[in-house]
């Protein structure tokens, strides 16, 4: 019932019954301390009193005369009235050496034999201790008369017994202190006035949400968050985790445990640590606050993270951070990467072979046409030697029409595209082929965005060397190069080089490192004696059999 009642509560309702039931229970227990204490005090003191009271009445002459003379009562009533007014004491009863008793101040005792605490008193020995007698609980002393006449010295005569009622409950509680009322009644309003301020801010502190309210909450949240097909992490301003979901758990590859510890006792380092809390990654305009994507390699992973920071009433509580697994979309942009290589390619020759049309087609107006065989014989050698040069050095067919397709683009934008005399590279198995292409084509658009729209006369170079288990890529370029900064990040915050000089992101050179990664190899980066960049990877590959040779 009391449960039932309780849950009908509100929360500041509930917690106040609750504190009143502590502040009660421990009002009782000190109260309870209190009597007991009270009664020990009682027992100590009032026994010694008791004790002492019984052994001077029974060496009282005239006590000892009337038990000597058996039919002698003279005085005895009058000295046990005197002691129960002057001591006292509940009762005075005297009784023979029979334990009859002779007198007694209790009417109810003169009927009955003396009650004995022991079997030794009847034998003269003293007795103290507690009694019931007629139900009712005793403090009592039972000292025994012994004769001094010279031919019955020590001779038991009688007993002399004398009893204290212990006091009430309610005497007791008064008699344990004078301002224990007092002092339970202060304890209690302060009890009450604390719990109802306690329940007031834990009300204001749970934003007036009921507990109901509150279990529902984290149902839903623990649904929501194990529920959706994106990682999130949240951090406190410590930099401790205090929230993640399954999805982050797995991209990141977090223990079960987690939750509650540190980036740094989790090892988390690097490009992760920094998306992660914020530093090193604030945007250039100043919009930190602003949700925007970084791109984070991890254990072979491109994932896409999104942070937020949490402000509440001015107060900074942390950070949320939703991240995406990218990787097989990468894989995705990088077939289409082929597409688009081919479309530029088109769109190049279309234009290329437009522009030569067009001056063929203005000398046979004007009828140049020795200027026609010319022209016709200059454009078919130029494209003769392209194709001997590259398909001369580069016998596998995927790399080497990446390589032409390249060589339009370059034309287009007025870039020569060098193929290095160093080069040379025998057909590949087909799944070693693509890595080789996406590698080249990554590193070569790269050099071309850096060099495209500057002064004449821009160059990127190509060198493509092979042993039996390796490939090397060299691109350099006579463009600005990579500063330094960027340089000792640009392939784990995957930015493109015309990203690092634009502050675009994008996912190239990312793409080529986890490549290279996963066969074993690695992409560097470095300034050339010109002042450009040259990139450097190296992949492994399988051996090239001899049918495919």
């Amino acid at each position: 019932m009391v449960m039932r009642a309780l849950r009908h509560r509100t929360l500041a309702g509930q917690l106040l019954v609750l504190q009143l039931g502590i502040i009660l229970m421990v009002l009782i227990s000190v109260g309870g301390v209190s009597l007991a204490q009270s009664e020990a005090t009682f027992t100590r003191v009032e026994g010694r009193r008791v004790s002492a009271l019984a052994e001077l009445t029974a060496a009282n002459p005239l006590v000892r005369s009337n038990l000597e003379v058996p039919e002698e009562r003279t005085g005895l009533a009058t000295l046990a009235l005197q002691t129960v007014a002057q001591s006292s004491v509940t009762s005075v009863t005297i009784a023979d050496e029979d334990e009859n008793v002779r007198v007694s101040t209790d009417p109810l005792q003169e009927t009955r034999p003396m009650p004995l605490g022991s079997t030794t008193v009847g034998t003269g020995a003293s007795w103290s201790g507690t009694m019931m007698i007629d139900d009712e609980r005793f403090l009592v002393s039972q000292v025994p008369v012994l004769s001094l006449e010279e031919d019955r010295v020590g001779e038991h005569l009688g007993t002399v017994m004398i009893a204290e009622s212990f006091p009430s409950v309610w005497e007791r509680l008064r008699g344990a202190s004078s301002y224990l009322l007092t002092y339970l009644g202060i304890a209690l309003a302060l009890g009450v006035a604390g719990s109802w301020l306690l329940a007031r801010r834990i009300k204001r502190q749970t934003l007036g949400l009921e507990p109901r309210e509150i279990t529902g909450l984290a149902e839903h949240r623990e649904a929501l968050l194990h529920g959706i097909a994106e990682g999130v992490v949240a951090l406190d301003p410590q930099q401790r985790i205090t929230l993640v979901n399954d999805v982050a758990r797995r991209l990141l590859d977090l223990p079960e445990h987690a939750i509650g510890m540190s980036l740094r006792d989790l090892r988390v380092e690097g490009r992760l640590l920094e998306v992660l809390t914020g530093e090193g990654v604030a945007d250039p305009d100043g919009a930190d606050d602003l949700p925007r994507d970084d791109v984070v390699i991890r254990r072979g992973r491109v994932l896409v993270m999104n942070r937020m920071r949490v402000v509440r009433d001015g107060r900074h509580l942390g950070t949320v951070t939703t991240l995406r697994d990218r990787t097989a979309l990468a894989a995705l942009e990088r077939e289409l990467g082929a597409f688009r290589s081919t479309t530029q390619l088109l769109r190049a020759q279309t234009h290329e072979f437009a522009n030569q049309l067009h001056t063929i087609s203005g000398l046979i107006q004007i009828g140049e046409y020795d200027e026609v065989v010319r022209f016709v014989d200059a454009v078919t050698e130029r494209r003769h030697s392209l194709d001997l040069l590259v398909n001369s050095r580069i016998q596998d067919p995927a790399v080497a029409a990446l390589l032409m397709a390249k060589a339009s683009i370059a034309s287009e934008r007025r870039v020569e595209l060098r193929i290095s005399e160093e080069t040379s590279l025998d057909r590949l198995q087909p799944e070693d082929a693509v890595d080789v292409a996406t590698v080249v084509g990554n590193l070569v658009d790269n050099a071309l965005d850096a060099v495209s729209g500057g002064r004449p006369g821009q160059w990127v170079s190509v060198a493509i060397r092979h042993d039996a288990a390796s490939v090397e890529v060299a691109v350099s370029d006579s463009g600005p190069g990579v500063s330094p900064e960027v340089a000792a990040e640009v392939f784990t915050h995957g930015f493109t080089t015309k990203a690092a000089t634009a502050g675009e992101r994008g996912i190239g050179l990312a793409l080529t490192r986890l490549i290279c990664q996963r066969r074993g190899g690695e992409v560097q980066v470095a300034s050339t004696h010109e002042g450009g960049a040259m990139f450097t990877a190296h992949l492994g590959i399988a051996p090239v059999a001899e049918s495919v040779r």
